[in-house]
């Protein structure tokens, strides 16, 4: 087994920024990945239809035209080769960069792949993580919910106390008598 330091020097946020929402799945763009791989977009998409049975819709997907558009207008930028946006991109799921990496079968792209499977799943723990502190919170207001009209007359209180009576107050107390 290899160890991490053979893994190319790709930072975990340079791939987390590569990780898009879609139809409600997080995807990867074929343009992003041909990038972090070395090789030009067009190669990636010619060995994914050389093996297009290898992955299913749950895999890798077209854009529609009009998710295509609205990607475009997102990321605002022109009919530009460089920003690999002329046609419809695929889009791969966690799974379908899996599979990447056996019709890719360079020492790179197997790495690349190892990396990139890696940040999906420190984003899958920090989900679950956020997950049972957000089931936490609401357990508490649950609780504080039963106890608000409590809460509400203690603060009534406490708010007499720091915003005293307008009028004065008639004054209590033993009268001296007079000494005559």
């Amino acid at each position: 087994m290899k160890n991490q330091d053979s893994l190319p020097a790709i930072p975990d946020e340079t791939i987390i920024n590569k990780i898009h929402q879609i139809r409600d799945q997080k995807v990867m763009i074929d343009r992003d990945l041909s990038d972090l791989y070395g090789i030009e977009t067009k190669v990636l998409k010619q060995a994914v239809k050389r093996n297009i049975d290898r992955f299913p819709e749950d895999f890798m997907f077209e854009m529609t035209g009009e998710e295509f558009q609205n990607w475009r207008s997102q990321i605002v930028t022109s009919n530009s080769e460089r920003m690999g946006l002329r046609y419809a991109p695929f889009c791969f799921t966690e799974q379908g960069v899996t599979m990447l990496s056996c019709i890719l079968n360079s020492k790179k792209a197997i790495e690349t792949n190892i990396r990139i499977i890696r940040v999906f799943t420190k984003m899958r723990e920090m989900l679950l993580t956020h997950k049972d502190i957000l089931l936490k919170l609401e357990q508490f207001e649950k609780q504080l919910g039963k106890n608000s009209e409590d809460i509400q007359m203690i603060f009534k209180v406490l708010r007499q106390f720091l915003n005293p009576p307008k009028e004065p107050r008639k004054q209590i107390g033993y009268k001296r008598m007079s000494e005559e």
